[in-house]
């Protein structure tokens, strides 16, 4: 099977994803955040770079339009459930834990559900849903979050600044706007099209 670039790029971001969560997982040391970050920094550029070089260029497939949210979910999720599960186990403030985790519910929630209305609203009433800029702010918030909460934590270690490390502020900040706009997002999304949703079909 031949792939056009964004479809390339977005296969690259799939395969972007294990190696983030394996590097990740085996080593709690600073070079595995550090190349962490940058696959995840990369992954997210792939998510930019596809969609952009695809309608510039009339490159848009069948491929792509299937792939391309399957692979922004598993980069998104995969790489929270590996924060969610360094913080739990590496000492992280317990309020954070609980809001990461309260997120995590949140976005797996969220994306189960739009994906799910996006198969019926499609194949029965031949409808395309498709991204509005709440969902754009969404998957930026999401991104932000995750950089941030590899980064911080590095960051006050290397300073010694314990009691800022106590608290993570940045990160506690983006994971509430992250779970805000994610919600907002879902909701937005099931109110524009439950109309389709016929409960008698």
């Amino acid at each position: 099977m031949k792939l056009n670039l964004p479809n390339k790029l977005t296969v690259l971001r799939l395969i972007l994803v294990p190696v983030f969560v394996v590097v990740m997982l085996v080593s709690n040391e600073l070079w595995a955040s550090i190349v962490g970050l940058c696959l995840f920094i990369a992954a997210s550029l792939t998510d930019m770079l596809d969609g952009k070089i695809a309608r510039k260029y009339n490159l848009i497939t069948d491929f792509g339009k299937f792939l391309d949210p399957l692979a922004d979910k598993f980069m998104v999720i995969g790489a929270g459930l590996v924060i969610l599960y360094k913080s739990l186990t590496g000492g992280a403030p317990k309020l954070f834990c609980i809001l990461f985790f309260v997120s995590m519910l949140i976005v797996i929630f969220r994306e189960l559900a739009v994906t799910a209305m996006r198969l019926v609203v499609s194949s029965s009433a031949k409808v395309v849903v498709a991204a509005n800029m709440l969902g754009k702010i969404k998957t930026c918030t999401q991104i932000a979050c995750i950089i941030v909460c590899i980064v911080e934590p590095n960051l006050y270690a290397l300073l010694g600044c314990e009691k800022v490390a106590g608290i993570l502020p940045a990160s506690l900040a983006t994971t509430i706007l992250m779970a805000f706009f994610t919600l907002l997002s879902g909701i937005n999304y099931l109110r524009s099209y439950w109309k389709y949703l016929d409960p008698e079909k």
